[in-house]
């Protein structure tokens, strides 16, 4: 499997919880399909504290995994929203 592209796309969004709307990640996008898994290289800022989970409410809105052999987080459904 191919690995993602290392140069960063240009497009930044922020990652909110789908529950209390607390920032989660400023992350660069690519594409313009819907949040499915945020590779860990692409996220610039990480605005929580503890892995997978909301700072404020404490809701678990994704799953550490490997995507094509590189760490990433898979976005569990409505968990998590683009803003």
């Amino acid at each position: 499997m191919a690995k993602p592209n290392k140069k960063l796309p240009t497009r930044s969004v922020d990652i909110v919880c789908g529950k209390c709307k607390t920032r989660l990640f400023k992350y660069k996008k690519g594409g313009k399909g819907a949040l499915v898994k945020c590779f860990k290289e692409r996220i610039v800022v990480d605005y929580t504290t503890r892995p997978c989970a909301c700072p404020n409410c404490g809701v678990v809105f994704a799953r550490e995994t490997l995507v094509r052999g590189t760490p990433a987080y898979k976005i569990i459904g409505g968990k998590a929203a683009l803003k």
